[in-house]
C-alpha cells in the first residue's frame, strides 16, 4: 500500500491575499489543527515582516510535530531568516521556488535559462548546508520547455534536494496529459526515483483534483491541498478520493478521515475574510440597538427592554432564563453588548426541557499529556459521571457525555468563534447531531470554549432526548 503525502499551502496562499486579517492566535490554531490531522508537512508563507513572521514561524515549530517548512526567497538572507525562524521544528524544512517556464524566468527573476540553473544550484545548496529537508519547487512547470525542466530537476538533486515540486501554475493539464507529464519525468529525470515528487496544480479549468489523482497513478509521492477553495485541490477532496479509490488504487493517507469534516469547517471560517461584520446571531439590528452596553446592575427589566429593542418576542420563562444567564456572564466581563446577549438568548431561550443539565467539569490537557475529560450531568434528580480521554479537551469531553448516555451520536458539525473581542471574549459552540437521519443542533456560550462546546453538546442532546420521548 503506498502512502500518498499531503502538504498544506493554505497559510502560504493566504498570505497572498491582500484582504487578510488572521490573527496570530487564528494562524497558530489553523497550524495545530492540521498537525492534528497528522498532514504530512505545513507549509509557512514567507518572511515578510522579520518581527511578526520570525516570531510566528517560532512559535509554530514548538508546536508542532508534522514537518514545517518555511519558503525562502531569491537571497541567501532571506534562507539564513527562514532557517532561523523553523530550526527548532521537530522535522524542519526549506523551500525554494523559482520558476521554469521561458516567460516566468524572465519576468520573474530576469534570467535566461544557463543563469537560471544557476541560480537554482546556489539557492538548494545554500538550503542544504543548513537543512536536510530541502524542497525544489519548479514554478510554471507544464510550461517550461522539456529538457531545461529534466535539466532544472536535474541540478536540484545534485545539491541536495529531496523533494521536488511540479507546478501547473496555469491549470493548463487535463488528467490524460498530466499523467503523461508526470511519467515523463520519471523517464528524463535521473535520480528522481531517490526523491518525493510532489505537485501543486491549479483548477482554472476544473481538473485539479481529477489531474492530482492522475498524478498519484503517475507515480508522485504527494499532492500539495488547501483548507479554502483556493485554486488548487482541497484537502478534503484529496483525503475523500484516497479514502474511497483507495482499495481499487493500491494508496492510503495520514489524515485523519473522521476529524477531516469537523476540522476543516473550523479552519475555514477562521479564514474568512470580514468575518467580523457579520455573525450568525445578527438579525438586522437597527443601529439605535447596536451600541446597547449592559452591565451586573442592570435589572431583569432593563434586560427584557433590551431584548424586545432587539425583536425578540419571548416567553416570562424564557426572558428568565435569559436574564440568568445574562447575569453569569456580566459578572465575569464587567459590561454585555448586543452581539453577546443575542449569543445568551440563541443559547438559553426557546429550548426544550432539559433533560441533562450540566453539572460540573473538569478537563486535563496540554503539550505532554493525552486530554482527559470528567463529566458530571444531572438526569431525573440523578448525577451521572463519565470519564474518557481524547484527541484534545473538547473531544475526550464529548466522548466523556457519550459513556454516560451509553450511545453515539454522529457529529455531523462543530463550530466555535468568538462573538466578542478581548482577552474576556465570550466564545459561542455550534454542536450538530444526527439521529435517525435528522439533524440536532445545540448552541453554548462561554468565556470558555470547552465549557461552551459541553453546553451547545448538551443542548442538542436534549433535543434529541425530547424527540424521542414525545
Amino acid at each position: 500500500m503506498k502512502t500518498v503525502k499531503i502538504s498544506d499551502v493554505t497559510l502560504r496562499q493566504y498570505s497572498l491575499n491582500k484582504d487578510s486579517e488572521l490573527s496570530f492566535k487564528e494562524k497558530l490554531e489553523i497550524i495545530k489543527s492540521l498537525d492534528k490531522l497528522n498532514i504530512d508537512t505545513i507549509e509557512l508563507p514567507a518572511i515578510n515582516d522579520e518581527k511578526a513572521d520570525v516570531l510566528m514561524n517560532k512559535t509554530a515549530a514548538f508546536s508542532v510535530k508534522c514537518a514545517l517548512s518555511a519558503s525562502v526567497g531569491y537571497t541567501k538572507e532571506s534562507i539564513e531568516l527562514a532557517w532561523s525562524s523553523i530550526r527548532e521544528a521537530k522535522q524542519p524544512a526549506l523551500s525554494v521556488a523559482l520558476p521554469v517556464s521561458p516567460v516566468q524566468m524572465e519576468f520573474t527573476c530576469h534570467k535566461k535559462a544557463p543563469k537560471m540553473i544557476e541560480m537554482i544550484k546556489e539557492m538548494v545548496s545554500s538550503c542544504r548546508f543548513h537543512c536536510e529537508n530541502v524542497e525544489f519547487c519548479a514554478q510554471d512547470a507544464t510550461r517550461a520547455e522539456a529538457s531545461f525542466l529534466y535539466e532544472a530537476i536535474g541540478a536540484a538533486i545534485d545539491c541536495g534536494a529531496n523533494r521536488i515540486t511540479v507546478c501547473d501554475s496555469a491549470g493548463v493539464m487535463t488528467p490524460d496529459e498530466f499523467h503523461s507529464f508526470i511519467s515523463s519525468i520519471f523517464e528524463n529525470v535521473p535520480k528522481i526515483e531517490e526523491v518525493e515528487l510532489f505537485c501543486e496544480i491549479s483548477d482554472e479549468i476544473g481538473m485539479a483534483t481529477a489531474c492530482a489523482a492522475a498524478a498519484i497513478d503517475a507515480g508522485a509521492a504527494g499532492i500539495k491541498t488547501t483548507v479554502n477553495e483556493n485554486g488548487i485541490p482541497t484537502l478534503e477532496a484529496m483525503v475523500h478520493y484516497i479514502e474511497r479509490k483507495g482499495n481499487d488504487k493500491g494508496i492510503c493517507c495520514r489524515t485523519k478521515v473522521t476529524e477531516l469534516i469537523r476540522n476543516a469547517k473550523q479552519m475555514r471560517f477562521m479564514l474568512q475574510t470580514k468575518r467580523g461584520n457579520t455573525s450568525p446571531f445578527d438579525n438586522g439590528v437597527s443601529d439605535a440597538s447596536a451600541n446597547i452596553c449592559l452591565d451586573a446592575n442592570d435589572d431583569i427589566s432593563e434586560v427584557v427592554k433590551v431584548i424586545h429593542q432587539l425583536g425578540y418576542d419571548l416567553s416570562d420563562e424564557d426572558n428568565a432564563k435569559v436574564y440568568e444567564s445574562f447575569k453569569h456572564v456580566a459578572l465575569k466581563k464587567h459590561f454585555v453588548g448586543t452581539k453577546e446577549l443575542e449569543a445568551i438568548i440563541a443559547s438559553c431561550a426557546l429550548q426544550v426541557p432539559a433533560t441533562y443539565r450540566t453539572i460540573s467539569y473538569v478537563i486535563n490537557c496540554g503539550n505532554i499529556i493525552t486530554a482527559t475529560a470528567n463529566i458530571v450531568l444531572e438526569k431525573n434528580g440523578k448525577q451521572l459521571s463519565g470519564v474518557s480521554v481524547g484527541d484534545g479537551p473538547i473531544d475526550a469531553a464529548f466522548l466523556a457525555i457519550e459513556q454516560i448516555i451509553g450511545h453515539h451520536y454522529e457529529l455531523d458539525d462543530f463550530q466555535i468563534q468568538a462573538v466578542t473581542e478581548g482577552r474576556e471574549a465570550m466564545g459561542s459552540a455550534l454542536v450538530k447531531l444526527r439521529s435517525g437521519g435528522k439533524l440536532y443542533s445545540g448552541t453554548g456560550i462561554s468565556t470558555d470554549v470547552v465549557g461552551a462546546s459541553i453546553r451547545a453538546y448538551v443542548n442538542a442532546l436534549n433535543k434529541i432526548t425530547f424527540d424521542e420521548e414525545a
